[in-house]
């Protein structure tokens, strides 16, 4: 028996899905046989017996099917074998696709792999792949042979958490984009809380909070957030950066004030001081002229101005947070300290640009009002020059602005414009621009159409590099729970819990938030006078205010 030294337990949950459609198969002599029993039956055992399987013959053409799994997964395949030429095992070609296209194609070969060929064996299971997939085509290659299979089902690997947090409106487009943001992240919590879980299956702490927003208002408190945090400190001790970047390691503030204020864990704050420390006087010794060079998201990154900019109100809004977290460590000399380096970078704000990314950052920094900075960038052209990552903080500064609505028709408009295309996840980046003569990623790309997966994207994720499961693309599903159910902690570990909803067009709107106290339970509707009626089923131990009580 292996030591606890020499074994780690996988906390995460194996589940069998099987296909739900064949989406393509070869034709001419090479056409599979009997391919729809690959959709009606469920078979996990290898037998000699039973019904025939669906037959695949290389007579000179390699025979082979495309099967989808009705949505995006994290795992791999095993394919159930029956019968062989000879009895002898036979190779396969298994490619996964988060697309149609990628998976018919030369699929991307970063962090995983995604085009292999494998060695299955007769009356008996292969297993293969672990990436981010919702399609899967498997090909004979051996000339001369041919292969019966029993099953293809995917193995999914996921950890099996309670939906804790719950969200339901009077607009089903909006109930899908917060469910499936959901989903996006839950899909990225994996060994730690990964980037993508096709690409990026890496932890980079400056994209994490949004993630981190989500888990809190879906899952509640979770070991992953942690693990995580405390992989990218023990990577990058201070003097250096996390992930090389100076405002990754400024996230790494805000995200821990954060984590602290919805979940309350003084014991694991305690354990980050010596590290928080350093790090703010590491922080304090920059100012304008010899701030290092920032990075923001892909998309701003051309505007150097503009990052830099940005990069300043995130170092306030840092500073800021670092005082919170040495308010309830007790340390109040660098709390002090925190306070005048805030005082500091506000009182010289930057210019933002026109550049949506810089002004969200300074309309959330207070460096200028967010009203107007939303009058002047943000609603400008709404549904251009956002991102899915930087977009949640465009939501983020526009609630701040009090423009409710017009977050709510970006939402609509842009994430959900995903869902159109048949994501099932959302997307390292996006834009309405893709769409424009495109098919969806779950069809075969007819000749005359556009492909959105193979023909787009840009910097670092360009054509079927492009992850389509990533986990800084749920950022409307925390938005949505703050702004419309009206969740926010106003006391470490939810003591307090503001309940502030706004409706905008929504005739009513209902769902739950975690606290570590248990679930909050909210259901808002509009009455006939336009006020909104509010019922609210809380904890004893948690003292609800209503914006009502606020005014």
């Amino acid at each position: 028996m292996l030591s606890p030294r020499h074994s780690q337990p996988d906390p995460r949950s194996r589940t069998y899905v099987y296909p739900t459609r064949i989406v393509w198969q070869s034709d001419g002599g090479a056409m599979p046989e009997h391919s729809d029993r690959l959709i009606f039956t469920f078979r996990h055992q290898s037998t000699v017996q039973g019904q025939d399987g669906c037959t695949l013959r290389h007579d000179g053409k390699a025979c082979g099917f495309l099967l989808d799994f009705g949505r995006e997964l994290h795992g791999g395949i095993q394919v159930i074998v029956r019968k062989t030429a000879g009895n002898q095992p036979v190779h396969l070609r298994v490619r996964f696709g988060e697309s149609v296209s990628e998976a018919m194609g030369e699929p991307n070969q970063d962090h995983a792999i995604h085009d292999t060929v494998v060695l299955v064996p007769w009356a008996g299971t292969a297993e293969v792949g672990s990436t981010g997939f919702r399609f899967v085509r498997i090909d004979t290659v051996d000339e001369g042979v041919w292969i019966e299979v029993l099953a293809v089902r995917a193995v999914f690997l996921h950890r099996d958490l309670e939906y804790k947090g719950a969200f339901e409106s009077s607009d089903e487009r909006l109930n899908r984009i917060w469910q499936t943001g959901a989903y996006t992240v839950h899909l990225n919590m994996q060994d730690h809380v990964w980037d993508g879980i096709k690409r990026d299956r890496l932890v980079w702490i400056g994209d994490l909070h949004p993630e981190t927003m989500v888990i809190s208002s879906v899952f509640g408190e979770n070991e992953i957030v942690p693990q995580t945090l405390d992989f990218a400190r023990d990577e990058a001790p201070v003097p250096q950066f996390m992930n090389g970047m100076f405002s990754y390691s400024l996230w790494w503030v805000i995200i821990q004030r954060d984590w602290y204020l919805y979940h309350g864990n003084l014991d694991y704050l305690e354990e980050q001081r010596s590290y928080l420390l350093a790090l703010l006087d590491l922080m304090n010794g920059y100012n304008e002229s010899n701030l290092p060079a920032g990075f923001l998201d892909w998309p701003t990154s051309p505007h150097k101005e503009a990052v830099q900019s940005g990069l300043c109100a995130l170092v306030l809004l840092a500073f800021r947070a670092g005082a919170q977290l040495c308010e309830a460590l007790g340390e109040y000399a660098m709390r002090l300290v925190c306070e005048a380096a805030a005082t500091r970078w506000a009182e010289r704000p930057p210019s933002h640009y026109g550049v949506k990314t810089a002004a969200a950052l300074m309309a959330l920094a207070d460096m200028l009002p967010a009203e107007k900075l939303n009058t002047d960038v943000l609603a400008c052209e709404p549904l251009r020059n956002i991102s899915t990552f930087y977009g949640y903080y465009v939501l983020q500064a526009r609630a701040r602005a009090g423009d409710y609505q017009g977050c709510l028709d970006v939402i609509r408009h842009f994430w959900g414009a995903m869902l159109d295309f048949g994501a099932t996840t959302f997307w390292e980046d996006f834009s309405l621009d893709w769409t424009r003569n495109a098919a969806p990623i779950d069809e075969l790309v007819p000749p005359g159409k556009a492909d959105i997966h193979a023909n787009f994207g840009d910097y670092c994720y360009k054509g079927l590099r492009h992850s389509l499961c990533h986990g800084w693309a749920g950022g409307p599903t925390a938005w949505l729970s703050e702004h419309v159910l009206g969740f926010r902690p106003l006391a470490p570990g939810c003591r307090q819990l503001l309940v502030s909803p706004h409706l905008g067009d929504l005739e009513w709107a209902k769902g739950s938030f975690p606290t570590p106290h248990g679930v909050v339970h909210v259901s808002h509707s509009r009455q006939t006078n336009g006020e909104i009626a509010t019922e609210v089923n809380a904890p004893q131990t948690v003292e609800v205010i209503t914006s009502r009580q606020l005014s």
